[in-house]
């Protein structure tokens, strides 16, 4: 069987690309798994600091699969539930990698290809693609990919967008915060290589942190939420990446990550 993603690295960074071109890098039981077990080796790699999502050919990933749509009209709901799950892993697989995860949105992202982008924690798109959440088309809803892009979209862009299912440009994904820059097919690559820069100029255990943190201050207010912050700055300023940084800016030289 042929392999359904590529995984490069140059240095520090990854590149994960969907490789199933011939159907817009449909997603599929098989490419799930390998996207899931692929993120889960990248975030204990301790030689990968940032890692570039993308998909070959035009698209970046058109939704599910039909061969495995097709499949799933006969499992029971048992079957469906683990079938479900392993979209789940994967997404989390990718939330939960402490590695800065850039999506490299090369064309069209729709229904969990969407959901994917949401799940990066960087996206920047060709102006061409187009985004859509169109599960209600099928009769189902965006239910397992709804956490990142509610996360990131908010609830009222969520509402009309998994309501209408219509399929929208690039410049509107933007505005809602579904991807955070917008630029031509000739610049995506300096655009995502600049991202990747900026990132990898931060300290690679702070970027972790930086990802842990915002899934934390979700999950706590009040005096809790105070603790857990106050906690997380002081265990970082006397680390050793936290104390080559303060002492590399005090002495104006680049801190040791960057070398």
């Amino acid at each position: 069987m042929p392999a359904t993603l590529t995984l490069e690295q140059t240095g520090p960074v990854a590149r994960v690309t969907l490789c199933r071109p011939e159907i817009h890098n449909a997603l599929n039981d098989t490419l799930i798994t390998e996207l899931a077990q692929t993120f889960t080796a990248l975030a204990g790699d301790k030689h990968v600091r940032a890692v570039v999502l993308t998909g070959a050919g035009t698209s970046f990933c058109a939704g599910a699969d039909l061969g495995w749509m097709q499949r799933a009209v006969g499992f029971t709901v048992e079957e469906n539930e683990r079938d479900a799950q392993a979209l789940v892993t994967m997404l989390e697989a990718i939330d939960h990698c402490p590695k800065p995860v850039i999506a490299r949105v090369n064309g069209a992202a729709l229904a969990g290809g969407a959901g994917l982008v949401a799940a990066c924690d960087i996206a920047v798109a060709v102006d061409t693609a187009r985004f859509g959440f169109t599960e209600a088309r099928l009769g189902l809803v965006p239910a397992t990919i709804s956490p990142y892009v509610v996360r990131k979209i908010g609830v009222s862009h969520a509402r009309i967008l998994f309501l209408t299912a219509e399929r929208f440009p690039a410049v509107r994904a933007a505005a809602i915060g579904l991807v955070h820059q917008v630029v031509s097919a000739a610049d995506l690559d300096g655009a995502v290589e600049r991202a990747v820069r900026d990132v990898l100029a931060g300290g690679p255990r702070a970027q972790a942190e930086n990802k842990a943190l915002l899934r934390g201050i979700a999950e706590r207010d009040g005096e809790a939420l105070g603790a857990y912050t106050s906690g997380i700055i002081a265990r970082l300023r006397t680390s050793a990446e936290g104390q080559e940084g303060l002492r590399s800016f005090l002495e104006k030289r680049p801190p040791a990550w960057t070398e």
